[in-house]
């Protein structure tokens, strides 16, 4: 009950200072992150939370689900159809490039061995769309830009598992439940993936017979019935449940535009909700213990993670595409590791490999700077992309179907005048 009643008082602090994080460099996730280590038995010890606390890998991977399920709704196919090739560049090119160099920078700095480096690698390789949503989801921000964030994002975490899968299996001795075959993960990934396209045009089919269908006031419940019901049958099945969740997302807005408008609030919110339960329960990890465990090199090599490694590779990636060059620097410093690292560095932790409380160790601090860098600097950059409008700065290659930035919705996301 203590847990229960620091969350509400956490909740009601997020929510009363929301408007001024929405305007300043000060962030929700970063208070939360905050409250969560202040209440932890590393300070008032008011709760009481391991790694190895079930309600740990619930919230990241609930946070995780929802975050990717609402992101992918915002996809557009026919755009994503025109425009795949940047989202495809930043996949197929910067992810591997992150991973290799996250790896040698774990192997020498740190001194783990070269599968637990490359598995650190692999944990930390994906960006996170609970927190490049903050940028996404600025209408003052390109279409193109928030476009290929949000696809890389989204898509990253399904590709990063079956190698970290693999490369646990291959670091020696586990505790057996993360172990696992190619095969069987290649199984994983296609269910997720069926599922994810499957669900909702079943569920679309249904509401068109003529004896079915929702009354207004219950059709925001119809998309989340079938998120539930979708996120149920992955881990019933063992599908891969965040490639279902940004797939399932992007396959009912296709479908169903009337779906997307009358969920969009209701999901937006319970995201929201089940983020701030997961930054809350994060940050009780958070002790000066774990950060006491963490070497100069491992520090050293987590200052490389965020303010090198990511925004190199994309920037490699991006080279002799359209894309403008502030376009590409805002894309490259948003790479941040979150929710999906999290779910992986506790697979790492409990597998019970050699280095396993070290490699978590490194990716748990790694993830607490990145939520205090990215979230605290959102709104700079979005307001740049603002006040250089508002300058009648032009942009060659700015998008036409991002709004202007003299727009109610470019106001109402900047905090208006």
């Amino acid at each position: 009950m203590v847990l229960v009643a620091v969350s509400g008082v956490a909740l009601l602090v997020a929510v009363l200072l929301s408007g001024l994080a929405a305007r300043t460099v000060l962030s929700t996730s970063f208070l939360l992150l905050a409250g969560g280590a202040l209440v932890s038995d590393g300070f008032l010890g008011l709760i009481h939370i391991t790694p190895d606390s079930e309600i740990v890998s619930v919230t990241a991977d609930l946070a995780l689900f929802a975050v990717l399920f609402t992101d992918g709704m915002h996809v557009s196919l026919p755009k994503l159809r025109a425009h795949w090739r940047n989202p495809a560049r930043a996949l197929g090119l910067g992810m591997p490039l992150a991973f290799v160099f996250m790896a040698l920078v774990t192997h020498f700095l740190v001194g783990l061995d070269w599968t637990t480096s490359f598995l650190v690698g692999a944990v930390l390789a994906p960006t996170d769309p609970v927190f490049a949503s903050a940028i996404v989801g600025r209408t003052e921000v390109p279409a193109k830009l928030r476009q290929l964030l949000n696809v890389e994002s989204g898509v990253n975490d399904g590709l990063a598992l079956p190698v970290v899968l693999v490369l646990i299996a291959a670091a020696g001795p586990t505790a057996g439940s993360a172990e696992a075959s190619p095969g069987k993960i290649a199984v994983e990934l296609l269910l997720g993936l069926t599922f994810g396209v499957v669900l909702p045009l079943l569920v679309n089919v249904l509401v068109r017979f003529r004896l079915l269908g929702a009354e207004a006031k219950l059709q925001p419940l119809l998309p989340l019935a079938s998120g539930v019901i979708l996120y149920a049958a992955c881990h019933l099945t063992q599908a891969n449940p965040y490639l279902a969740a940004f797939s399932a997302g992007a396959v009912l807005a296709h479908v169903s535009q009337e779906a997307k408008a009358s969920f969009e609030p209701l999901g937006e919110a319970l995201a929201e909700l089940a983020k701030f339960a997961a930054l809350l329960v994060f940050g009780a990890l958070l002790t000066p213990k774990l950060f006491g465990a963490l070497s100069l090199g491992g520090y050293a090599a987590v200052v490389l993670a965020i303010f090198l490694i990511r925004p190199a590779s994309l920037l490699l990636s991006l080279l002799g595409t359209g894309i403008s060059r502030r376009e590409k620097l805002v894309a490259a410093w948003f790479g941040p590791k979150g929710f999906a690292s999290v779910v992986y560095g506790l697979l790492v932790l409990q597998s019970g490999i050699p280095q396993a409380e070290q490699a978590f160790t490194l990716v748990a601090v790694c993830i607490a700077f990145s939520i205090v860098a990215h979230s605290s600097t959102d709104v700079p950059i979005a307001r740049a992309f603002d006040v250089e409008d508002l300058a009648g700065i032009p942009d060659g290659n700015s998008d036409t179907d991002a709004p202007t930035s003299t727009s109610p919705q470019a106001l109402s996301a900047t905090g208006g005048p």
